[in-house]
């Protein structure tokens, strides 16, 4: 019987797909905003023409002094952002990540990595999930660009309970930071009071046969590809790994060293995303068999969120046979 860690959500949905509640993790983004609001004075929003799609709404209402209306103009909403934060000011920005950083990461680059100003990039609409919208609107390479600029921290929440606490936390990051959210309903899998720091991954199941590292909602995937495994005798590990940036480096490594073979998943391109950060570190620290979850080169296509979650292989099965592979070739010693 694998061990259930403390933070996990302790009731007979959790592992029921169907029944298990579901609420988009930008709603935790909006959340935390309103809560940081009331907290700290120097917190303002700038959102590019989104307000009510990337949740900011309630901020805008309630602080209609600290926000800014940018229009489609995500360029300047960056550059905007951290002149604001050269005054004193932390500076949430908010649009679909097709958008920012997708448009503007040469001034997200410029004005805001280089010199270091603590302006926050909250992306919406992550993933293939956005479904109807299609290839366009779904971001997919987001983490890859992201994590390669100096300064940036990236962090990409589990649920909804975890985006609201990861933006509360992010303004007190001295730097950059950039927030990753889905548009479609996602499933809760950790309890309001759960502990949460970025730069510290989360032990949600453990086991010894392998390690399936997950962030946003594919860490769900990860725990019902857990709970299958499990009747088959075969114990996995299950890391929330939400800070891609700076990686929790011990947690990854003891994984690696006390399992064997691990498994990645992401609702982001392979190449250079989650997979790839994880790959790097265990490369030069602890090489072992990994497989890897996520888009295989592709870009998504328009559908149903569920439709495309099974079309690209984003599913609980699809992380139980990468398991199976993986756990093959550690065997093999390969």
């Amino acid at each position: 019987m694998a061990k259930i860690l403390s933070g996990l959500l302790a009731n007979d949905t959790l592992y029921d797909r169907e029944k298990v509640e579901r609420v988009p993790t930008r709603n935790g983004y909006g959340e935390g905003l309103l809560e940081l609001g009331k907290r700290r004075a120097e917190v303002v929003v700038l959102c590019a023409d989104l307000t009510e799609s990337t949740r900011v709404e309630a901020f805008t209402k309630a602080f209609p002094e600290r926000f800014i209306e940018m229009g489609v103009a995500e360029q300047n909403m960056a550059s905007v952002a951290s002149g604001l934060a050269a005054v004193g000011k932390i500076p949430f920005i908010a649009s679909y990540a097709v958008f920012s950083p997708g448009r503007n990461w040469e001034q997200i680059r410029t004005t805001i990595c280089y010199n270091e100003q603590p302006v926050k990039i909250g992306g919406a609409h992550t993933g293939v999930s956005v479904g109807p919208d299609g290839a366009t609107h779904q971001a997919l390479e987001d983490i890859a660009i992201m994590r390669t600029l100096p300064h940036m921290i990236v962090v990409v929440p589990g649920d909804v309970h975890e985006a609201r606490k990861a933006t509360i936390a992010a303004v007190d990051i001295p730097g950059p930071v950039y927030l990753r959210f889905a548009r479609e309903k996602t499933p809760v899998f950790t309890v309001p009071d759960a502990p949460f720091a970025i730069g510290k991954a989360s032990v949600l199941r453990d086991g010894d046969d392998v390690a399936l590292i997950a962030c946003g909602p594919l860490v769900y995937e990860a725990l019902l590809a857990a709970h299958a495994l499990e009747r088959e005798g075969i114990a996995a590990r299950v890391i929330n790994n939400a800070t891609v940036k700076p990686m929790d480096t011990e947690t990854i490594i003891a994984a690696a060293q006390e399992c064997g073979a691990v498994v990645t998943a992401e609702e982001h391109q392979i190449a250079g995303g989650m997979g790839s950060a994880v790959a790097e570190v265990l490369a030069k620290e602890r090489p072992v068999p990994m497989e890897f979850i996520g888009m295989q080169d592709r870009f998504g296509e328009s559908g149903s969120p569920d439709t495309l979650m099974d079309e690209f292989g984003l599913r609980a099965q699809d992380v139980v046979a990468a398991a199976k592979r993986a756990i093959a070739r550690k065997k093999a010693g390969l």
